[in-house]
Parts: structure tokens; sequence; C-alpha cells
């Protein structure tokens, strides 16, 4: 990766913010997308599901490779690229005709945000200064987030006034205008380009493989049923794969997964805990939408407002918690905002029929307070010291298993909730009404997101410790 020392890092980081930001105003935007587009196909909600994880499965799964391509390439080129798939996506989004044609846009969508992410984050930890790298990714958070928040509820707007196609060509046309200023902005840095000689084509493939059937395990046996022969056919695949992929990274003289950077107990843990928490911010968002689908159907736009909350406060949690790392030990400002974030959850349990828009924002606001310092955090306690060489590898390597866990919470609580409404409704010795339901469900899944929470505090305990310096001390 190209690397210059440069005392205008902050204005050199512009171009990288504009993106981040792309990503995440465009990203607000969809967040109505899903239900909207099975509303008007006439499909039963739970198809979210698979719309959702059509962008999760090709952000997650190319993000390391296109992180490794942006060590070859070098950062603008990269960039670039990944905004012209993004908005590719969005026109594709805009023209879907049909649910498996809104699968293949979102997942061009997702190869443009797999593009994009690492070249920021590797932007950070080579150009910011080592002082300053917990700021940096403070500041990516802070973008990424303040971006949503006026996203759903503009985007439930338009979706209210004129549908979600005129949705997506809007998102469109902003893509267009933010790769046009991006490419007056990026800098034409002197960047020798690597030879594609010894790149890990067969591992790439696998990784896009495995990761894509990983995500499908929980929603086909959920969707399916757990001893259902799509079920078990997905299994028996994924773990093949898994098999196929651990034996051709070894062989590999340029791996796409770096064995020493994942074996790790600065990676370990934090992913588990992602997995556990981070995952709920999109499967609390689909769910909050579909909930208020089922209780208030005639409310089109009150779910947008509460989920601008939520960003909201991302955005705070982002800037008020995350950079205290640079300062005091990670672990007692993790402790923190994962308590914060199982108060958010525990709100939940309050929700009724008729829930009002402060307790729908009360707890997406305080879920995301957490969310938002914990990402940040954990960036910097597993990005801190990446060589300048494979700095796009390993801000992708962290970028797969960071996009999995949003999909992974979405693959599993979403069909959670919304399978629970379906064979309940569908139950004749069940005497409620839909929207009761609805609400029986929401509360189950609460609980449960309590008890991940629990577990990822106490997970929290075995990281390792850092240095006030920011700099690890060794694992």
């Amino acid at each position: 990766m190209e690397h210059y020392k440069n005392t205008n890092y902050m204005k050199g980081f512009l171009p990288y913010a504009l993106a981040a930001f792309l990503v995440g105003i465009v990203g607000g935007l969809s967040t109505v997308l899903g239900p909207a587009f099975m509303l008007d196909m006439n499909l039963a909600y739970n198809n979210t599901t698979w719309s959702a994880l059509a962008q999760a499965i090709s952000t997650a799964a190319c993000s390391p490779i296109l992180g490794k391509l942006g060590d070859i390439l070098g950062r603008r080129k990269t960039l670039l690229l990944g905004i012209l798939v993004f908005a590719l996506g969005s026109i594709l989004s805009a023209l879907s005709t049909s649910l498996l044609f809104l699968l293949i846009a979102r997942f061009v969508v997702g190869i443009g945000t797999a593009a994009i992410a690492p070249t920021v984050m590797s932007y950070i930890i080579t150009e910011f200064p080592p002082r300053q790298i917990a700021k940096g990714f403070s500041l990516y958070m802070l973008i990424s987030s303040a971006a949503v928040i006026f996203g759903p509820t503009l985007g439930g707007v338009i979706l209210e006034i004129s549908g979600w196609r005129t949705l997506m060509w809007v998102s469109s046309a902003i893509c267009i205008v933010f790769l046009l200023l991006c490419f007056f902005t990026l800098p034409k840095q002197t960047f020798v380009r690597k030879p594609l000689l010894n790149f890990d084509f067969i591992g790439a493939f696998f990784v896009i493989v495995f990761f894509s059937l990983l995500l499908c395990v929980p929603s086909f046996g959920q969707n399916f049923g757990w001893t259902s022969t799509p079920f078990l056919l997905v299994l028996t695949l994924a773990l093949i794969t898994l098999v196929v992929l651990a034996v051709t990274e070894k062989k590999a003289k340029n791996p796409i997964l770096i064995r020493s950077f994942m074996a790790r107990k600065a990676f370990i843990l934090p992913v588990i805990i992602l997995f556990l928490t981070q995952g709920l911010m999109q499967a609390n968002m689909t769910n909050t939408i579909v909930f208020v689908n089922y209780t208030q159907p005639t409310n089109t736009v009150i779910s947008g407002y509460a989920i601008s909350i939520m960003y909201v406060g991302m955005s705070l949690g982002a800037i008020l918690l995350g950079p205290l790392a640079d300062r005091f030990e990670p672990k007692r400002i993790l402790t923190g905002s994962l308590i914060l974030t199982g108060i958010g959850c525990g709100i939940i349990l309050l929700f009724s029929q008729i829930t009002p828009l402060f307790l729908l924002a009360a707890s997406l606001c305080i879920l995301g307070f957490g969310l938002g310092a914990n990402a940040t955090i954990f960036m910097k306690i597993v990005l801190s010291n990446l060589p300048m060489e494979t700095a796009g590898t390993g801000t992708g390597i962290y970028g797969l298993f960071r996009d999995l866990a949003a999909p992974f919470g979405v693959a599993v609580f979403v069909p959670m909730f919304t399978n629970e409404i379906t064979r309940q409704s569908a139950d004749t010795t069940v005497n409620l009404s839909t929207s009761q339901i609805a609400v029986n469900s929401i509360h189950m899944l609460a609980m449960i997101e309590l008890v991940c929470v629990a577990i990822g505090i106490f997970i929290v305990q075995l990281l390792p410790k850092i240095y006030q310096n920011n700099h690890l001390k060794g694992d």
C-alpha cells in the first residue's frame, strides 16, 4: 500500500470521508427498501432476510479479497472502482422486477462496499499519526453513523410520497455525485503497481464460497427447518468448503487470510464479541421496521425516525466514548458500553401494540450509543501496528468478520422474529391478534439478545490489556 508522510493527513482524508459518508447515507436510505419491495411484490416479509443477506454476503466475503487487491492497485484506483460498483448496484436495485433481480442488485452493492471500507481504514492506519489512530477510527465511525441519521427518515418520506423505485433512483444519483467528488479530490499518488503474480485466486474463490455458505446456514435453518434437506445440504457444503479453504490457504504463498494476523487474542476475542453484540444492530433495525408494520401498518415513517435516532446514538458513542481508549484501559470502556447495549435491548421488553415513538427511539438510541463505542475500540485493538505493505489486507480481513457480524444477526434474529409470527398466526390454537403475536415475538427476541450481551461482557474481561500509548501488550 502506498504510504507517504503527510502533515496534512486530515486534508488527505477528505475523499475517504466522502466515500464513508456515501456508504452511510445510501445505506440509510436503503434500510426501508426490503420491506417496501416485499409489500409491493406481494411477497412475505420473511423474504426481507434474503435481500439483506445478499448484500451482506458480498460485503463480508469480498472484503479481504478487495483489501488485498488495494495493496496491489493502490488506494485511489480501488476506492474509485468501489464507488463505481456501488453506484451500479443502486441502479440495478431501482430496476428490479423480481426477488432474484433484487438479490443480484444488492449483491453488487455489497461488492462496492467491500472495496470502499478497507480502503478508508487502511488510510487511517497508514497516514494518521500513531497517537491519533483511535481518534481517526472515531471520526470514521462518526461520519458513517451520522450519514445514516437522516437516511431512514428521508427514505421513509420518499417511500411514502413516491415509492421504493424513486428512493433507489435518488440513491443512484447520490452515488454518481460522490464518485465525481472523489475523482477530483483524490490525489494522484506515485504508486508502483504490484504484479498479480502469486495472487491467491483459488483462496479468493473459496473465501467467497465458504463465507457465503456460512451466512446461509442460520437462514436456511430458520426458514426451512433445522432437519430439512436444504439446511443439511448447505451445512455439509459449508463444512467441506471450510476444509478445502484451510488447506488452500495453508499452501498459498500469499494467502488471502493471514494466519499470523488472525491467531491473536486481540483479533479472536473482539470478533467473538462482535458476533454476539454488534450483529444486534442490523437485526434490530430490520425487526423494528417489520414490528411497526405489523402493529401500526398505517404508519410508514415512525420506524424511520426511530432508526435515525439510533444512528445519532452511534455517532455520539463513537465520538464520545471511542477516543477514551487512548487514555483509559479499553476493558472498562467496553464493559460500560456493553451495559448500555443491554439497556437498549431491555427497553424492547416495554414494546406494545401501540408503542410510542419515544420508546422505539430510546431503545435504539441507547443501543446505538454502546455499539458506536464498541466498533471504534475494536478497530483500534485489532488493527493497531499493521505493517504498511499489508494494511489493505489486514483491514479487509477484519472487515470480513466485522461485516459478518451484522448479517449473522440478521440471519439469526430476523427469521427468529418473523417466522415466530408466521408460525403463531398459522396456529389455530393461538387466539391472539397478529399485532399481539408480534409483541410477544419481539419480547422473546429481547430476552435472547440480553443473554448474548451478558456473554459479551464476560469475554471483554479476557481481552489483552493495552498500554495507554496505543500499543498492544504482547499476547
